[in-house]
């Protein structure tokens, strides 16, 4: 009952028009069973003319099917008045959301407001969730029959996002069952209460009764009527009419003072003349929706709250009410042609974004990066899609089903693609399988210096491979990480062994270092040089050092050129002496970049002399060459020096890169 749709509801104004005659003629046979009736046929024709007048109130039909919609509107929120909160709630484009904000605002609606007043927002929710959400399962089939073309796997698809929906919406409908029992039961009670006071208004008219008493007990009758609460909406004309009927059948049969009736008469009117007053002024409301959800508002005042007027003013007061209805309607009308442009726009938009999509579904592409960059295209329309708002209802389905159209047809061109590579994948399987194999076969070796350069080959080379099948990648990926990191492992393990003995190392250096900080040269030449050769001989005899810690070799050499400095010997030797100590070292730490570098450095350099000697020799030839030059002056001799030093220069570097290449043919 609760969700029937009312077809009884009243015109206007407590009214049924179109079915007047049996009304009347319903309510004129009430009267007769109470005995109250009189015979006479001039006072059935004025019961007629009044009861017609409490039903109509003077309304026109010009405007019926307007005020039709205000008054169906009313009774549903009459039977349920949580409905009204839902014009607070503002109806977003859900259609333009994602997955993830659809389950968002549901869950706020949902936990946040009153079932019935989200009702329409909650089902147009489900309406864009489950479109998407469908449209998307479809994409992973596809996607999952390209993956598993050889296996008779089912295809099966868990989104975390569809079970929180699933579990807000059963929420929502567990509420609103919820909600319907308990509203069925008030509703049930309510009417109980309603027909209960109809009836003690039939008792009223009994002439025996002191009028005081009578009076008092009327009054009591309409303030219960007033809180008696909602009544189910398919009963809602009938009962509605028959308490206005008895309310003033009360009024004639008891011969109440006229005076007094026309004090309520007029107390009425200007009520009416207020609403009126009121929907002038909605009339320029710029906000045209909130304008006219007050108006029903005012039209339910204008039924429930305000009794009938004189019969002089009845005709006029509710024409002009409902003229103001049918403007405020007209401008509402306005602003739904503007929508409607607007949404022939988006209609516009979205028609461009699925023929754009149409062509990206015939454009061939033969490599993975460029389907990547063909995926972004269709993403980018998909979200613009979504984000370009609502179209006229009408083609609403015919739109979205073309857009599916669209993007469905890219996929199976796309899938297309991935078909033919699926080969590729199972040989790049394969390749991969071979070097787990290999890895595993290794894993074990202790000859960590021939086997450690085939692993890192072995790495470089998975690296190359491209994809293998999804379902495969993980476990194999697995096996081979796990394989090499064991073997690496291992290879750390020696290697922290073996820096055990170059920590001993340093620290016998550092030792050794501060006794040589107190050696001093006795002035003996050749004594002092043998035993600066014997602490080089022993520093080298300690091994390497840890890398980290090789500072101390250039604290060393600084020690050996100060004590160098002291010694009578020639520039030449103190240099070969300094730098045979320094190549020494990089050779005993294998550090074969450094030198490689050192060599590179001594022939650039060596280029670099044998280049200005050049020029310098140029510039003594302009200088001897000029006639009045009889003999060589200050700026030439100047220049002979220099190309003497040069010289110098280049013999010790020629004698450092030597020293170099004899170690390496050591």
């Amino acid at each position: 009952m609760l969700e029937e749709k009312n077809d009884n509801l009243l015109e206007a104004d407590g009214s049924a028009a179109t079915n007047l005659p049996e009304i009347i003629q319903a309510e004129t046979e009430v009267l007769e069973k109470l005995d109250v009736v009189e015979t006479s046929n001039e006072t059935i024709a004025e019961q007629v003319e009044e009861v017609a007048a409490t039903v109509t109130d003077g309304e026109s039909s010009s405007n019926n099917t307007i005020i039709d919609a205000i008054v169906d509107t009313n009774a549903e929120e009459s039977e349920d008045e949580t409905l009204k909160e839902r014009h607070d709630i503002p109806m977003l484009d859900y259609e333009a959301m994602s997955l993830e904000s659809l389950v968002d605002e549901l869950k706020k609606l949902v936990t946040n407001e009153k079932v019935m007043s989200v009702k329409d927002h909650i089902e147009e929710i489900k309406k864009s969730f489950l479109a998407k959400y469908y449209h998307l399962l479809e994409e992973k089939k596809e996607e999952f029959l390209v993956e598993n073309t050889d296996t008779n796997e089912e295809f099966q698809y868990h989104s975390p996002l569809k079970t929180q929906f699933d579990q807000y919406y059963t929420l929502y409908r567990d509420n609103k069952n919820t909600h319907f029992k308990s509203l069925q039961t008030n509703l049930k009670t309510n009417l109980e209460n309603r027909l209960a006071i109809v009836e003690e208004l039939k008792e009223l008219i009994n002439p025996q009764e002191n009028i005081k008493d009578t009076l008092k007990h009327f009054n009591d009758l309409r303030e219960r009527w007033k809180t008696a609460g909602p009544i189910p909406k398919d009963k809602y004309n009938h009962v509605w009419n028959n308490y206005h009927f008895h309310v003033e059948n009360f009024y004639d049969y008891l011969h109440l003072d006229r005076e007094a009736r026309d004090l309520d008469f007029k107390h009425n009117l200007e009520q009416k003349q207020k609403i009126v007053a009121r929907v002038e002024e909605l009339i320029n409301e710029a906000d045209v929706n909130k304008a006219f959800r007050e108006l029903q508002d005012l039209h339910k005042i204008w039924k429930e709250d305000i009794g009938p007027v004189s019969r002089e003013h009845r005709d006029e007061i509710w024409n002009k009410f409902s003229d103001l209805t049918k403007q405020m309607h007209d401008k509402r009308e306005v602003l739904f042609e503007n929508m409607r442009g607007t949404e022939l726009e988006n209609l516009e938009k979205k028609k461009e974004i699925i023929a754009k999509i149409e062509v990206l579904a015939t454009e061939k592409v033969n490599a993975h990066s460029q389907w990547l960059q063909q995926i972004e295209k269709v993403e980018a329309l998909r979200t613009a899609f979504f984000s370009a708002g609502k179209v006229p209802s009408e083609v609403n389905e015919e739109t979205w089903a073309a857009f599916k159209t669209a993007v469905r047809n890219f996929n199976s061109f796309k899938n297309s693609f991935y078909k033919d590579i699926k080969k590729d994948q199972n040989n790049n399987l394969n390749r991969k399988t071979a070097l787990v194999a290999k890895a595993k076969e290794l894993q074990e070796s202790t000859d960590f210096a021939a086997t450690t350069p085939i692993m890192k080959q072995i790495q470089e080379e998975w690296k190359q491979i491209g994809h293998v099948p999804r379902k495969y990648s993980d476990k194999i990926w697995a096996e081979f990480k796990e394989a090499c990191n064991h073997y690496f492992d291992k290879l750390k393990e020696q290697k922290n062994e073996e820096n055990s003995e170059e920590i001993e190392a340093f620290d016998k250096k550092k030792a050794y270092l501060e006794t040589l900080r107190e050696f001093q040269l006795t002035g003996e030449h050749k004594t002092d040089l043998d035993a600066i050769k014997a602490h080089i001989e022993t520093w080298k005899s300690f091994g390497k050092v840890p890398f980290p810690r090789r500072h101390i070799e250039g604290k060393f050499n600084k020690v050996l050129d100060a004590l160098f400095e002291k010694l009578s010997l020639s520039k030449k030797d103190g240099e070969m002496m300094r730098f045979a100590n320094r190549i020494d070292s990089l050779s005993e730490n294998n550090d074969s970049r450094k030198l490689e570098n050192e060599k590179i450095f001594l022939m650039r350099k060596i280029d670099e002399i044998k280049n200005e000697i050049f020029q310098l020799e140029n510039n003594i030839q302009f200088f001897t060459n000029t006639r009045n030059a009889k003999k060589e002056n200050s700026i030439v001799l100047e220049v002979r020096k220099n190309i003497e030093k040069h010289r110098e220069e280049m013999e010790i570097l020629k004698d450092k890169l030597k020293q170099i290449r004899n170690l390496g043919q050591a």
